[in-house]
C-alpha cells in the first residue's frame, strides 16, 4: 500500500495517520521522542505492508505480471493500488478524495518539526502533484513511478510498467475490491488492539 491507503487505513487517528504516512521514511525503531501514537502509527504501516505482502489476492497479482516486471511488482503495485483506491475512494470513505487528501497534506504541514527529512521533500512533491488525490491521475502514477524507479539502486522497469497495469487494470481492479476491505478489518483489529 501507498500513502493514500495507509492514511486512510489509519483512521480519525490523526498521530496513527502522521505515522503511517512516515513508516516509508523510518528504519529501525523509531525515535522515541515521537508521540506514541505517532510511534504505533510508524507499526501500523508496518503490520499493513506485511500483511499486504503476503495476502495470496496480492501474492496472485504480483505473480500475474510477466518478467522482468514481476521481481518489481511489490513496488508498482503499491502505487497502483492508491490509484484503484482513489478512483473508487467514495466507496472506502465518506470524505471527498480532494478534501482528505487536503487535509492530510495539511496536518503534514502542521507536523513539520516531526517529518523525516525524506518525508519532508516527499511532502513538497506532493503539494507539487496535488497528491494523494492526484493518484486518480494515471499521468501522475505514470510520474510517481518514474520517480521510484530512479530512487532504485539498480536498472529497473518500474517506471515503464503502466502500460502494463493498464492492460492488467481490470484484474488488478477485482483484486484490489477483494483485498481492501479484508485490509480495512485487519487495520481496525489492529488498532483495536492497541
Amino acid at each position: 500500500m501507498n500513502v493514500l491507503a495507509h492514511a486512510l487505513l489509519a483512521g480519525h487517528d490523526a498521530g496513527l495517520r502522521l505515522g503511517g504516512v512516515m513508516g516509508d521514511f523510518v528504519r529501525g525503531t523509531p525515535d522515541d521522542s515521537l508521540p506514541p501514537r505517532v510511534r504505533d502509527g510508524i507499526y501500523l504501516h508496518r503490520a499493513i505492508d506485511g500483511y499486504t505482502d503476503t495476502h495470496p489476492l496480492v501474492r496472485n497479482a504480483r505473480e500475474a505480471m510477466p518478467p522482468p516486471f514481476r521481481r518489481y511488482a511489490g513496488i508498482f503495485l503499491d502505487v497502483w493500488f492508491d490509484h484503484c483506491l482513489a478512483r473508487d475512494f467514495t466507496r472506502y470513505c465518506a470524505t471527498p478524495l480532494q478534501v482528505f487528501s487536503d487535509d492530510l497534506r495539511a496536518e503534514l504541514h502542521a507536523a513539520g518539526p516531526l517529518l523525516p527529512d525524506g518525508l519532508k521533500r516527499f511532502l513538497s512533491y506532493m503539494d507539487a502533484n496535488d497528491l494523494p488525490a492526484g493518484y486518480a491521475d494515471v499521468d501522475r502514477v505514470a510520474a510517481a513511478l518514474g520517480g521510484l524507479s530512479r530512487r532504485l539502486s539498480r536498472a529497473n522497469p518500474v517506471g515503464e510498467s503502466v502500460p502494463l497495469l493498464l492492460e492488467h487494470d481490470a484484474m488488478l481492479r477485482e483484486t484490489f475490491a477483494a483485498f481492501f476491505p479484508q485490509l480495512q478489518s485487519f487495520a481496525l483489529d489492529w488498532i483495536a488492539a492497541r
